[in-house]
């Protein structure tokens, strides 16, 4: 039985109406950044373009282009490369922004506070333009499952053309994260009131560990959520269920790179950017799972 339930699914492509900018500090440089949004062509999609470099090189964000790194989504094209690209991916993917130059004068993009919701407030001041170009769609028809006992991932078919993600975070007994589950549908109005403001988090040993490499040394707890076993130090939740919200994020800004829409239901269970970008692979990959509509 084919879950597809037919062209209902398919939108056009969009891009942003004006150029808009940002600037912040970079989590692992300590660098000040300036990034800017810039309107593209249908069919384009989302490039990086670093300003700094001779010739200003572009990265196309693209999964092909992903290079492995601790925890962050990097990109690479020749020898230039964009790191800490997710949640900028999540901004715009979660804003149905399909066609998109972002210029950037680092080779890092902006942490900003830790979430989406400065990338899409830029976003949205200005504003967003429907293309004359259908926007491809991938359409999940038989299970992809990567992964193991301890971390998992996997798409299965959803009715109706919908993106439904479903989140696990499981970090076991003794901090004050433990373990957090949320399911939802996605859609631009719930990417702005409930995902992208969910923040990047981590325990006080790895943020201790992170300093001690030299790493984030502009980085405050007012900028990321860092717990200690009473809870994030020095700052307070925007969601009492913030940390797997932002785990859904990340997946958004991952799943960006497939540089389509995605129909169908992605579960997960203490995946990070690797598996989430390996199961892009495998469903551009497995034609037979996957229904490809435009």
């Amino acid at each position: 039985m084919d879950d597809w339930q037919g062209m209902e699914a398919i939108r056009n492509q969009r891009t942003l109406l004006a150029n808009t900018a940002i600037e912040g500090v970079g989590y692992w440089s300590g660098r000040d950044i300036r990034v800017e949004f810039r309107p593209s062509d249908p069919r384009k999609g989302i490039v990086f373009v670093r300003s700094d470099l001779p010739g200003c090189p572009r990265i196309p964000a693209v999964v092909a282009n992903r290079v492995e790194m601790p925890r962050r989504t990097v990109l690479r094209s020749g020898e230039a490369s964009v790191e800490m690209v997710e949640h900028v991916m999540a901004a715009l993917a979660g804003m149905h922004v399909d066609n998109c130059e972002v210029w950037v004068d680092q080779p890092e993009m902006p942490g900003c506070d830790g979430s989406a919701q400065p990338f899409v407030a830029a976003i949205q001041r200005a504003g967003i333009v429907e293309q004359d170009a259908p926007r491809e769609l991938l359409v999940v028809r038989q299970v992809v499952r990567l992964g193991n006992e301890e971390c998992w991932i996997e798409a299965r078919p959803a009715a109706g053309g919908k993106t439904v993600i479903q989140y696990e975070l499981d970090y076991g007994s003794g901090n004050s994260i433990g373990r957090q589950s949320l399911e939802m549908t996605l859609s631009p109005r719930y990417f702005d009131l409930s995902l992208a403001s969910s923040r990047t988090f981590m325990l006080q040993h790895e943020a201790a560990a992170l300093r001690e490499q030299g790493l984030g040394q502009r980085t405050t707890f007012n900028d990321l959520l860092v717990f200690d076993a009473d809870g994030p130090i020095g700052n307070s939740l925007r969601f009492p269920d913030e940390c797997v919200r932002h785990k859904i994020l990340d997946m958004v800004g991952d799943f960006a790179l497939a540089n389509c829409d995605l129909a169908g239901r992605f579960a997960a269970y203490r995946s990070g950017h690797r598996l989430n970008a390996e199961l892009v692979r495998a469903m551009l990959e497995n034609s037979s799972a996957l229904k490809r509509c435009a």
